[in-house]
């Protein structure tokens, strides 16, 4: 993938970041703790490509976990396969 469609992907998956904060509630502000202090958004164009796949990946692990939390069944096996794929951007440096 090219780091402008991750960019892409990355700027979808914060609008449903966005969408399910509103939807689902934001858990007193910890449901997307990870996310955040990785410090990388959409608009951060000029962070590299592995910042914004640890981005992505961590992000999507949030919100498998916040609709796991909610009772979605298959989540729960998610957000820990994304963890992993997570775990190997950390790992990178």
């Amino acid at each position: 993938m090219q780091k402008e469609e991750l960019i892409q992907l990355h700027t979808l998956m914060v609008q449903l970041k966005t969408y399910f904060e509103k939807t689902c509630g934001d858990n007193d502000g910890k449901s997307f703790k990870e996310y955040e202090k990785l410090n990388v958004t959409p608009c951060h164009i000029y962070k590299s490509k592995r910042e914004h796949t640890l981005a992505v990946f961590t992000l999507g692990k949030e919100i498998a976990d916040l609709l796991s939390q909610k009772g979605y069944p298959g989540f729960d096996k998610l957000s820990a396969r994304l963890e992993q794929m997570a775990n190997r951007f950390r790992k990178k440096k």
